[in-house]
């Protein structure tokens, strides 16, 4: 028997309780794995609070990310003590997450954990960071280099952010990081390697169709009207990754920035990012983020906290990456 955070539904309202499950009850796979750890990310709040329909069928265990070792396995690459990461996949949503001392999830979800980093970190950094690094090398692919200009990092106080933020410093490029909490804040956003601080409010009010141009590029982790703005103010032939919904997936733009100065939107998705891809970036995450990161911007919590932590990071109130011990 181990213990598991167990999602359910009662009168259509989702609850989380703590139990002890057997491995029985675990959905089918080929890795059976010992989880160290898992975090807490945007999507997980959502999935425990009930705040939006993400898990789709029920009882589920949540936590799209976990980190830990294989205790048995029954494809031939990976073998008992191998040490392995997990982030996306569906995980967490239709298939029993990181929230547990074990997990059995399917071989092909797995990358081996990189060399020069501990399982803690994989998950300090997690679905976030690996998000994080598909933007800048999009941005990087798109062309956008640190001497064009000024790069915008949007929801920068979060997970996703608060990595863009420290990778595009450590890139040598000039951040500039939007966020709700200008005061609580910006100390840390300014360690992590930002220029300046823009409160967001700046970015909630209605987009012309074209602003004044601004930004060479930019992370994007709120869209919508925040989004609608950034685009609208974007540097001829500038680009933006676009990764997250946190203030709402509609798009109130037009068609100007791109038909006008052609500003190019990246969709970028870490659910479903092949294999080798995920193993590069995580090589270049290892790579970059400073050991300073680690003990700037993250914090460590039990799993009987993880719903109190889901509360608070569907309200904006979770800076920086959280880490779940098993």
């Amino acid at each position: 028997m181990f213990k598991a955070l167990i999602l359910d539904q009662q009168d259509k309202k989702t609850t989380a309780e703590i139990r002890q499950i057997d491995e029985s009850q675990l959905p089918e796979g080929e890795v059976l794995v010992a989880v160290d750890y898992s975090s807490l990310n945007y999507k997980d709040g959502l999935a425990i609070t009930g705040k939006g329909r993400i898990v789709r069928q029920f009882p589920m265990v949540p936590g799209i990310d976990l980190a830990g070792s294989v205790i048995e396995s029954t494809d031939s690459r990976y073998q008992a003590g191998d040490n392995v990461v997990l982030t996306g996949w569906g995980v967490g949503e239709g298939h029993w997450g990181g929230m547990a001392e074990k997990a059995r999830l399917k071989a092909d979800w797995l990358v081996p954990q990189p060399q020069g980093i501990s399982s803690k970190q994989t998950m300090m950094v997690g679905t976030a960071g690996l998000t994080a690094m598909l933007c800048v090398q999009a941005l990087i692919d798109a062309g956008v280099k640190p001497k064009d200009g000024e790069i915008l990092v949007t929801g920068a106080s979060g997970g996703v952010g608060s990595v863009a933020v420290t990778l595009l410093a450590q890139l040598g490029y000039k951040v500039v990081a939007v966020t709700g909490r200008t005061a609580e804040n910006g100390p840390l956003l300014k360690a992590l390697g930002a220029q300046s601080i823009i409160e967001r409010s700046e970015f909630e009010q209605p987009a012309r169709a074209l602003e004044k141009q601004l930004w060479a590029g930019a992370v994007d982790t709120v869209g919508s009207k925040v989004l609608a703005k950034v685009l609208a103010q974007m540097d001829y032939n500038g680009a933006v990754a676009a990764c997250g919904l946190a203030g709402g997936f509609d798009l109130p733009t037009t068609v100007m920035p791109f038909i006008l100065r052609g500003v190019k939107l990246l969709g970028i998705d870490s659910v479903s990012c092949p294999y080798q891809k995920r193993v590069d970036a995580w090589d270049r995450l290892v790579e970059l983020l400073p050991q300073s990161f680690y003990q700037q911007a993250c914090r460590e919590v039990g799993l009987e906290q993880a719903a109190e932590c889901a509360e608070a990071i569907t309200l904006g109130q979770i800076t920086g990456r959280t880490v779940i011990k098993l």
